[in-house]
């Protein structure tokens, strides 16, 4: 099966620029008009638990723009150190850090200025709750970790946004330590998308115009060297505009939630 090559078919300037403003908006104004669904009633529809959400800044939750449900995958035990790929506000890193307790950390990386601000002032203003998260400014295709540094690496609906996965699946393989889990719930496709797709920025900052054929794409992680222990469909995500949702029809575009090792 073939891996997926960095894309040479969208700007990734313009790409960047449409991540960025439509990020901006789901920190700012997340009850705004979107192609996909956000908040707490689509969080525990995918399999988040109440118990968990309780604990988190619920403006947090009300900017999840997550795909799916990953944390029974990722088993994240006490005293583990987590990195959140494209942590956006913070909903994610912060349930991981009620899983890692206070001897674990958790790290998010984001690259989109008022989302990390936001997850910055929510783990402030919650106090000791959540001061075992942080949040740094950097790209998830060059993360500003050292090698074998973390023990689980997760990631919700971002990678679809990257130009070149290879390099994110790369990146997250050299901060891992061997035996370290990569867990991430994703978009990808059943068929390859056409170019008048994937050369349009706006649909790929919409989680559709990047997403990659689910063959390729665990091709892609395996090639980085994981081995991929579970992979399942999430039928509890949907997208809610019309061109989102004939999207999902034509050319199956789907949510997956993945478990894999770094085995090299």
């Amino acid at each position: 099966m073939e891996t997926i090559e960095p894309t040479k078919t969208v700007d990734a300037a313009q790409l960047e620029a449409k991540v960025q403003e439509m990020y901006r908006q789901v920190a700012e104004d997340p009850h705004g008009e979107f192609h996909f669904e956000m908040g707490r009633a689509m969080a525990e529809r995918l399999g988040y638990e109440g118990a968990d959400l309780d604990r988190v800044p619920s403006e947090a939750i009300d900017s999840f723009a997550g795909v799916g449900y990953y944390f029974d995958l990722a088993a994240v035990q006490p005293g583990e150190r987590v990195l959140d790929l494209g942590s956006g506000s913070g909903m994610d890193s912060f349930v991981a850090g009620l899983k890692a307790g206070p001897e674990g950390a958790v790290i998010g990386i984001d690259m989109t200025d008022a989302q990390r601000l936001k997850a910055e002032r929510l783990r402030d203003a919650a106090g000791d709750d959540h001061s075992n998260v942080e949040f740094l400014r950097g790209y998830i295709e060059k993360i500003p970790l050292p090698d074998a540094s973390v023990d689980v690496v997760i990631s919700n609906g971002v990678i679809n946004l990257a130009a070149d996965k290879r390099s994110v699946f790369e990146e997250a393989a050299r901060v891992l330590r061997i035996g370290g889990r990569l867990a991430i719930a994703d978009i990808v496709t059943d068929v390859q998308l056409p170019p008048d797709v994937t050369c349009n920025a706006t649909l790929w900052a919409a989680c559709i115009g990047g997403a990659a054929q689910q063959d390729s794409y665990r091709a892609t992680i395996e090639s980085a060297g994981f081995r991929v222990l579970a992979l399942r469909d999430n039928p509890g995500y949907r997208f809610l505009s019309k061109s989102a949702r004939g999207a999902t029809e034509k050319w199956g575009v789907k949510s997956v939630s993945l478990l894999a090792v770094r085995a090299t």
